[in-house]
Order: structure tokens, then sequence, then C-alpha cells
């Protein structure tokens, strides 16, 4: 480190030793190569040097600062129209609604223009740059999205307390639309619901509310919720975040947590019903807690994000839950229909039709058998007709304990009144 700066004498003649010296390589190299390697040569040297010894210096002042407004430009806005003169070619002179006409123009700076100013024995030179993102952005953001979509690299979160963050499994779930075991109409309805809730953006900003979406899916046990949700994962590309409220201690813990999740996913709270109030320790989740999240914290989250609830007995929610804003899109999961049927026939079985399907479509009419419980039927073998002619079996055998059921009902009731 030097003890002292060298004085003025010793800079120039450095300078002059130096300056020397390279006009007697150039010299040298001009005598020994061609011109235009000496050139290149020089050229690189040149670029070499001035990327270390430049004395210029580059401030860039952008409008915006973390996601807001960035206030040290504001103040450039208001600071640089009062000392552009002769040094720049060009002023931007106008009036405002509330300007008095009379008055003198307000001045403002022209994109492009460059202007000088003197601070502290430093001279700075100024340029305003307008950079119109309307079709370079838009089309990165689109392909990175395509990208996305053609990935495999979905994950389901689960919330560790212990560590305080979400741990993410790959999400690897086959439930597509196709395969799902329901009819064609409320899958298209489904669909239908969430791609225009996907192109909506602008009109959820300009109503004022957050970008978001509340599924209700409700039914009896094995009537494919846990699927549908997997299908809409798949469809949309999007990570799920499956929320247990064991590992919840409190409200403000709640939040915490839910405010950690990321854009373009879902938020999966799975048999609402049986945790609406969760204890720990001496410490609990209200369904007030989540109603606050739902209604006001989600709006500092992110955007594009669905939240589905599950339940298996939707009369037992509360029904300040319920309403549109919080569940905007109620989902009833129902017992196998013959169309259902056909389709995990398709999926298991790989056949379209067969003999036995008449039969088995009116069994499934009149009795009723989960797609759950119609599927395990249907892995029973690899051959079809032993697998229809189980299930059918299976169906009969339900029949027959739904008739007893019933008789045992009455004899009971009679019993009662004699």
């Amino acid at each position: 480190m030097l003890k002292e700066l060298p004085s003025l004498s010793t800079i120039l003649s450095a300078y002059a030793s130096i300056s020397a010296m390279a006009m007697l390589i150039r010299t040298i190299l001009n005598e020994m190569l061609p011109e235009r390697m000496t050139n290149y040569i020089f050229s690189m040297i040149y670029d070499f040097t001035s990327a270390y010894f430049s004395s210029d210096f580059t401030f860039i002042i952008e409008d915006r600062w973390h996601a807001g407004d960035n206030q040290l430009f504001r103040a450039a806005e208001i600071y640089f129209p009062t000392i552009i003169g002769p040094s720049s070619d060009s002023l931007l002179v106008g009036f405002d609604k509330s300007s008095d006409p009379t008055a003198p123009p307000k001045p403002s700076i022209p994109v492009d223009c460059r202007f000088k100013d003197d601070f502290d024995g430093m001279r700075l030179e100024w340029t305003l740059s307008s950079i119109e993102p309307k079709k370079y952005f838009p089309y990165i953001n689109r392909t990175a999205q395509e990208i996305l979509n053609k990935s495999d690299g979905l994950s389901i979160y689960t919330y560790d307390q212990e560590c305080s963050m979400w741990e993410p499994t790959a999400f690897k779930h086959p439930s597509t639309f196709e395969t799902l075991a329901m009819e064609p109409q409320l899958k298209e309805f489904i669909m239908k619901d969430l791609v225009s809730f996907m192109e909506r953006e602008e009109f959820f900003e300009n109503v004022g509310r957050a970008w978001k979406r509340g599924y209700l899916f409700y039914g009896p046990p094995g009537t494919g919720k846990s699927s549908l949700v997997a299908a809409i994962a798949n469809y949309m590309r999007s990570n799920v975040y499956d929320l247990q409220f064991q590992g919840v201690r409190n409200d403000y813990d709640l939040s915490r947590i839910l405010t950690s999740t990321t854009n373009r996913s879902i938020l999966l709270i799975e048999d609402i019903d049986c945790i609406t109030t969760a204890s720990h320790d001496r410490t609990k989740v209200t369904l007030s807690g989540l109603l606050n999240f739902i209604d006001g914290l989600w709006l500092s989250c992110g955007n594009e994000r669905i939240i589905i609830i599950t339940t298996n007995h939707k009369v037992k929610l509360d029904p300040a839950l319920l309403r549109p804003g919080r569940m905007d899109v109620h989902i009833y999961m129902g017992y196998c229909s013959p169309a259902g049927f056909r389709k995990l026939a398709a999926s298991y079985l790989g056949i379209k039709d067969d003999k036995l399907f008449g039969c088995i479509d009116d069994m499934i009419k009149s009795i009723e058998a989960t797609p759950a419980e119609v599927a395990q039927q249907l892995m029973i073998s690899d051959e079809p007709k032993v697998a229809l002619q189980g299930l059918i079996e299976f169906l009969n055998s339900k029949k027959k304990g739904i008739e007893e059921a019933a008789v045992e009902e009455e004899t009971k009731f009679n019993a009662f009144w004699v």
C-alpha cells in the first residue's frame, strides 16, 4: 500500500515513459505484422485497459424499486427540469388540467434528451431512457409459461413446523380430466371455469379484487375429490400446498404459513369439516382465522391463486365459509354414474363396450357405489369378463345389504309401535 501519493512530476514522467514504450511497440508491430492484425491487437489492448482505467461511472435510476415506486426517480423528475439549459438540445413543456393557461408552461425532460449537471467539481451527464416492454417481455413470459407447462416439475408441499418452511415432494399423480370418472358436462364446466379464471387478471385488477378462485368439493368418501384436485393441478400446471391443520398452532401461525405460498399455486384443505377448529396444545386455529386469510391476507400473497376445500359433510360447514368470494364454485362429487363406470372400464380394462355394460348401467343407476368402489372391482382381474362379472356380484351384494338393512329398520320401527 502506498504511504503517500506520488508527485505530479513523477506521474508525468511515468506517463511519458509508458507513451514512449507504447509508440515503440506499435512501430515494431507495424514493421513485423500486417496492418489489420496490428489494429486488432491494439483495439483489444484498448478495450482491456478502458474497462479497468476508465474514469466514467454510470448511475441507473429506474422508476420502480422493490415492486413499488422509486422515490429517487420521482425526485429526479422534479429536479432535472430545473437544470436543463444550453447543454440540452430539447425540452418538453406542457400544462396539466389544473394549471393556469396564462402561466408559463411547465418544463419536463423528453425521452433520449441528454443534459449535464455540475456538482462538487464533477461533471455529470444524464439521459432519460424509456423501454417499451409491450412485445418482448410478454413474449418472454409466454415462452417461460410454455416451458413450465411442458415440464414435469410440479411439487406438492407440506408444512414442516420444526423447520418453519414448506417441504416439497415431487407431484406425480396421473389424474387428468380425461381419466376422471365423472359426468362429461361437469368436467367441461370445471375446465371452462378454470380457463376463464386464468384469462381474467385484468378484470380482477379493475374491480379491485384479489385474483383468486375458491372451490368446494363435497360428497361421500371415495367419490374422487382428491383425484379432481390432482387433475386441476395437472391441467393448470400449478404446485399444490397441502395444509395440514395439525401442524398449525394458532391463527397468527396460520396466516404466516399461508402467506409464504407462491404465485400460480393451489392451496388444498382436505376434510375441513373435521378440522374447522383444530386444537394444538393450549392454542387453536379458528374458522375466523381462516376466513380472515381468505378475505384479506390473500391479497398480499400474489396472483393466480386457487383454494380448494373438500368435505364429506357440507351441512356441517359454517355458511360464512360457503358464500361467494370465499367458495365461489361448489362441486358435488356423487356416486358413480353409467358414464363414470364406462370411463373407468376404458381406463382399467381398455374396453369401451361389452354386452355386460347395459346390465351394469341399470344396476349403477339404482345402487349407490362410489367410483373408488367400482375401480377396486375392475382391478381384480386383467380379463374384462372376469372383472365385469366381479363388479356385478359386488353390486348385487350391496343391493342385498341395502334391502336387509331396510327390512331390519322396518322391524325395529314396528316393534317400537307395538
